[in-house]
């Protein structure tokens, strides 16, 4: 039932579009693989061999810290409302910080949101769909505001404070280089 393919076709771009969550997974050789959702509007499709997702402030910081252990990252989208449909990308990620020369180029193709603190760059390696047909359904109702009003209240000087008590290491020690952030 699963396929391999080399790099996303557009069957495969316009199913990850219409997704309103996807997943993130990492690890570095040792410690915790780290598993996370992502919502919002922070995944772009460069190409068929490249996706940047947006890294908004959040409770960890553990997708930095692993890239610096092991560039390994798999993205997840499950169809829960429609045909279902499994689709993973397996690649190499790169880390991209606001200091980085890369920054303007790369944010320039999301909106610009408070506490966005690295975008990840991902070149795929094997883009793999399964069928998808024990992944229940739900209904999509909207976004949450929650982070979006938790980053306004705190302001970019309250974020990059909370960067440097909260982000700054992995929940295994490992350095995020949350340091990066500040242009």
């Amino acid at each position: 039932m699963a396929e391999r393919f080399k790099s996303l076709n557009q069957k495969h771009i316009t199913f990850i579009q219409q997704q309103h969550i996807y997943f993130v997974a990492t690890a570095a050789e040792t410690g915790q693989v780290n598993l996370s959702p992502k919502g919002t509007d922070t995944l772009r499709v460069i190409d068929g061999h490249r996706v940047r997702w947006l890294n908004l402030t959040g409770s960890g910081n553990e997708t930095a810290a692993h890239l610096l252990k092991s560039n390994r990252m798999t993205l997840m989208f499950c169809s829960f409302d429609r045909q279902p449909l499994i689709l993973r990308i397996y690649g190499d990620a790169k880390t991209i910080h606001p200091a980085d020369t890369e920054w303007p180029e790369a944010i320039s193709g999301f909106e610009q949101t408070l506490g966005a603190r690295q975008i990840f760059e991902v070149n795929i390696d094997i883009v793999q769909t399964s069928c998808g047909y024990a992944v229940p359904f739900y209904e999509y109702k909207s976004e949450r505001d929650t982070l979006t009003k938790w980053t306004d209240k705190k302001g970019q000087a309250g974020i990059e404070a909370y960067w440097q008590t909260v982000n700054r290491e992995s929940m295994d020690g490992f350095p995020t280089r949350i340091d990066e952030n500040k242009t």
